[in-house]
């Protein structure tokens, strides 16, 4: 079904080859997940597999990819699409239309299907799938699980031989990725081939039947899954790989209080087009930790993290700190966030010149230092935008922890990193502790379990709770401290 010969490639503004001498066949009805460290050439399969390489991204490429005995290099784009549907780490970089409903008719209609026939698809997609809410709904209002639905429900009711997913579960929760993993079985058992780019394994332990794992553009294993699932966990580590056994409790670390004080968010509501999307009339919170806003897709995370950054216009609330009262352009001067993609915020000619971007005083030795804890030295004099997703990830990290803001808001900041640079971002996140307020938007159970001393959960725009780790009590006995929303 699907044969690499011999196949490399190089990014035109790289020497080194995004995969280099690969040679491999995915037979017909196969799941196959690919994974390794950020920056080993998984996403660079996936594109040679759907033909965004070489036809939209360019550069140097040897060997032959055939699809169906279609040859992606030579087949034109839509001749590939009709064979194989693609799902992007952020989906909203392959929607056409405004609203859901277009968008699962917009691939059926492209390839001139009759409008019974797309209205017989859409129906069984959104029954298949449960996905009849989202249904007539603007895809700007949605959530980024809501949208990462509809990217698989437009790719399902173009009933393609084979399915490609980079990164699907990177900024989805928990219940989202169960939702998830539904429609790949669904696709896996009417016998389509499936290849999952990924860095969260668990959810796909039952799903797919092979994995291989690359290096520096090179495949380092190709094993059955059941062969997988019994390497130990100091064996996944040595490949960057996260656990195929993953804890997935949120359960921030165990901290002495800082006693710093609290500050209080007042009126923190919040709605689009009348639908409430946040609504919060007072909360406590306290100063100096690092805090995990949690929930399900569509919980309100995001709208949180934009009012307290000051970004959303309209946003009447406010923060109150040491009796000072922060309303939106306030914040906008003493907040920085990293956003869920990190691409609408990198805009320098090189790594070094876009961390240092936000110094009051530019310090390219302290940027060195920061730049080598995550990764990222080498990188320094390289355009931001040559990067690998991970890698861009970990730069607009950087940048936030040099800008100098009292309030530093990370959006998941994990999305797309290998369990090495996972830990790398979860250290430094912690570092900042009782030297500002950061706020991490989430749903990666081990970065919170690295460096997160409170996790706020949010359901339908209200604060549920917020759970923090105070240490230990004078008796020795482990304590949480809960603070109830008003």
């Amino acid at each position: 079904m699907i044969k690499f010969e011999n196949v490399s490639f190089n990014y035109p503004d790289s020497d080194d080859a995004s995969v280099e001498n690969i040679t491999l066949e995915i037979k017909k009805g196969e799941a196959v997940l690919l994974c390794g460290e950020s920056g080993c050439g998984k996403t660079t399969l996936v594109r040679m597999i759907n033909g965004l390489i070489p036809h939209f991204y360019e550069g140097r490429m040897n060997g032959h990819v055939y699809v169906n005995e279609t040859d992606t290099i030579q087949a034109e784009l839509y001749e590939t699409a009709k064979i194989v549907g693609s799902v992007f780490q952020n989906p909203r970089s392959q929607f056409f239309c405004v609203d859901s409903t277009s968008e699962l008719a917009f691939g059926p209609e492209n390839m001139g299907i009759s409008e019974k026939e797309i209205l017989a698809r859409i129906d069984k997609t959104v029954s298949s799938m449960n996905i009849r809410p989202l249904m007539n709904r603007s895809i700007f209002d949605m959530s980024g699980g809501e949208k990462q639905k509809i990217a698989c429900a437009s790719v399902d009711t173009l009933n393609p031989e084979v399915c490609v997913l980079d990164e699907p579960s990177s900024n989805l929760s928990l219940e989202a990725i169960d939702d998830l993993k539904d429609t790949l079985d669904c696709w896996k058992k009417e016998g389509r081939t499936i290849v999952v780019a990924e860095h969260r394994l668990y959810w796909l332990k039952d799903i797919c039947d092979r994995v291989i794992c690359l290096k520096n553009g090179k495949i380092v294993f190709d094993m059955t899954m059941d062969e997988f699932k019994n390497l130990s966990e100091s064996e996944l580590r040595s490949h960057g790989l996260r656990s195929v056994n993953e804890n997935l409790e949120m359960t921030p670390v165990k901290e002495s209080p800082l006693d710093a004080g609290n500050m209080i968010l007042e009126n923190f509501s919040y709605s689009y087009r009348g639908f409430d999307a946040l609504d919060i009339k007072r909360q406590e919170i306290p100063r100096g930790e690092v805090i995990a806003i949690v929930g399900h897709n569509g919980a309100g995370k995001s709208t949180f993290s934009k009012c307290v950054c000051g970004l959303m216009k309209s946003f009447k609330g406010y923060i109150e700190i040491d009796g000072k009262k922060y309303k939106s352009g306030k914040l906008l001067k003493n907040a920085y966030m990293v956003m869920q993609d990190v691409n609408h915020q990198l805009f320098c000619e090189s790594v070094m010149d876009e961390v240092t971007l936000g110094m009051d005083d530019e310090n390219e030795e302290i940027a060195l230092e920061v730049l080598e804890k995550l990764g990222l030295k080498e990188f320094a004099d390289r355009h931001p935008m040559s990067l690998s997703g991970g890698q861009k990830q970990r730069v607009a990290v950087a940048s936030a922890v040099l800008s100098e803001k009292e309030i530093i808001l990370f959006d998941e900041p994990t999305s797309g990193l290998d369990f090495y640079n996972m830990e790398k971002v979860a250290e430094l996140i912690r570092s900042l502790r009782g030297n500002k307020t950061v706020f991490v938007v989430t749903h990666d159970p081990d970065l919170i379990r690295r460096c997160a001393t409170v996790v706020l959960r949010l359901e339908k725009g209200h604060v549920a709770d917020i759970k923090i780790s105070g240490g230990n009590s004078k008796d020795g006995k482990e304590k949480e401290r809960y603070f109830a929303a008003v």
